[in-house]
């Protein structure tokens, strides 16, 4: 098979690796990727669009089920509804195969090279491919490692059998009885509160002392308020020991070191994440690391000129949107522009019920700093269109510094608050302080309202609370 040459090797296809490559496409660059799975990475296969299908079917589901059950006030009336899960999969399969084809087309119209397969360093601008039809030799001029993450497997408890992943969780056609789920991180609770809505009876068994361990307290409250009400038990403080001797229940060490066994039909482990560096043949180019990530500057650069990096397999946070602007950048550098690394904040989005936002610091991470700060938080409670929704739980929280009233976070938590994510980054980013949020007039009546309110309460002159 005849070799090929080009400036930019993009290595991985997931939402940093093929921004990069259809920027870089744009840019008239001559690019090649390679994937060796489906165009899209974990995110669009089998992360962040397939669980947010379930997600949304699960809800949708409960609702009638509730309607059904004559609890809801509205006086809507509706039989008992029935799932068939093979169906909502094929729903959520449709949805991923319309992306799929998308970044395909996008990348075709860039221009770019797309070769299938698993590629191997032989060094800093080499690689051969294990393609279908044989070795693919490509050379190029810069690379870009964006072979982003995978699932965390427990030695005591692999993977195969009752034991899942997230990726198998979302290929269910059936709808566990008996689901424990291990780590109340945002996979497993995503999910976790998905399958119980649609009928399962779940367990989630966390190590540390609570859920969400990454968010802070007030933010996690009412999100665990509704796992009780979903009749979801958590068990915090709790050591998983591993399958039962028959392996139809699982070990766990309680807080009060009591072991105790539950019975299951499947476990779903969401330990987190781990940077994709085996079977690449890294040692070949020698990369710094940092413990188990690549080591990058402010422009993506690895420690080998060259070789640039991007996503999760450079370290936390392990988000999609965060992959996509490492790569959107990088490819600007390698055009010749002048970029470096330079973001206020990174806004983080778990789709529980309700669903969390955080965008900048935190009031922890203010005091971790030593910033004098003021917070403002208003409850949906007290918004006109969280009680049409019938999604009162939760609230908008901003903190600001003291003395210039400079916007240093905003966090919040509620019904389809993801969606106001971005006018929390944006604030950010471009220098807001108290006054000028709360001198933007926002459309009534919206959920958004609940942001200029919280502002109003920072400055000391609430107006409805």
């Amino acid at each position: 098979m005849k070799d090929i040459s080009c400036k930019l090797l993009v290595i991985g296809a997931g939402p940093g690796g093929y921004a990069c490559a259809i920027r870089a496409g744009q840019l008239g660059i001559d690019t090649v990727v390679v994937e060796a799975k489906k165009l899209g990475g974990t995110c669009l296969n089998v992360g962040c669009i397939p669980s947010k299908a379930l997600i949304h079917a699960a809800e949708e589901f409960k609702k009638v089920a509730r309607i059904a059950s004559g609890e809801s006030p509205l006086g809507i009336s509706a039989g008992k509804p029935a799932l068939d899960l093979s169906k909502t999969v094929l729903w959520k399969e449709g949805i991923v195969g319309r992306l799929n084809n998308g970044v395909s087309g996008l990348l075709k119209r860039a221009d770019v090279k797309v070769v299938e397969g698993w590629a191997r360093f032989r060094d800093g601008k080499t690689v051969e491919v294990e393609t279908e039809i044989g070795p693919q030799v490509i050379r190029a001029e810069q690379v870009v490692i964006a072979t982003g993450s995978d699932a965390i497997e427990l030695p005591f408890l692999p993977f195969g059998g009752k034991v899942i992943s997230s990726t198998e969780a979302l290929a269910l056609i059936e709808v566990p009885s008996k689901l424990v789920v291990v780590g109340a991180g945002y996979i497993g609770l995503e999910l976790g509160t998905a399958f119980a809505k649609i009928g399962a009876a779940v367990t989630v068994v966390e190590a540390q002392g609570r859920i969400l361990p990454q968010y802070d307290a007030e933010l996690t409250r009412p999100v665990a308020k509704r796992l009780r009400e979903l009749d979801i038990r958590v068990l915090t403080g709790a050591k998983v020991k591993g399958l039962t001797s028959k392996g139809d229940a699982l070990s766990i060490e309680a807080t009060d070191g009591e072991v105790v066994t539950l019975a299951v039909d499947k476990i779903l482990v969401t330990v987190g994440r781990k940077p994709a560096t085996e079977g690449w043949d890294l040692d070949a180019i020698d990369l710094d690391m940092d413990g188990p990530f690549i080591r990058i500057d402010d422009k993506c650069r690895t420690s080998m000129r060259g070789v640039y990096s991007i996503g999760d397999v450079t370290g936390e946070p392990m988000l999609a949107h965060r992959a996509t602007a490492q790569g959107e950048m990088v490819a600007r550098i390698v055009a010749g522009e002048k970029r470096s690394w330079d973001k206020v904040c990174i806004p983080a989005v778990c789709f529980t019920d309700p669903e969390i936002v955080s965008a900048g610091l935190s009031p922890d991470e203010a005091k971790a700093a030593g910033i004098e700060f003021k917070t403002g938080l208003f409850p949906f409670q007290a918004s006109g269109r969280a009680m049409t929704l019938e999604k009162e739980a939760g609230f908008i929280r901003v903190v600001a510094r003291a003395d210039n009233h400079l916007l240093l976070g905003i966090q919040g938590v509620g019904a389809g608050i993801a969606e106001l994510s971005a006018g929390f980054s944006l604030a950010l980013e471009m220098g807001a302080r108290l006054e000028d949020v709360a001198a933007t007039i926002h459309a009534h009546p919206t959920q958004s309202e609940s942001l200029l309110e919280a502002t109003l309460k920072a400055l000391g002159h609430p107006m409805h609370i």
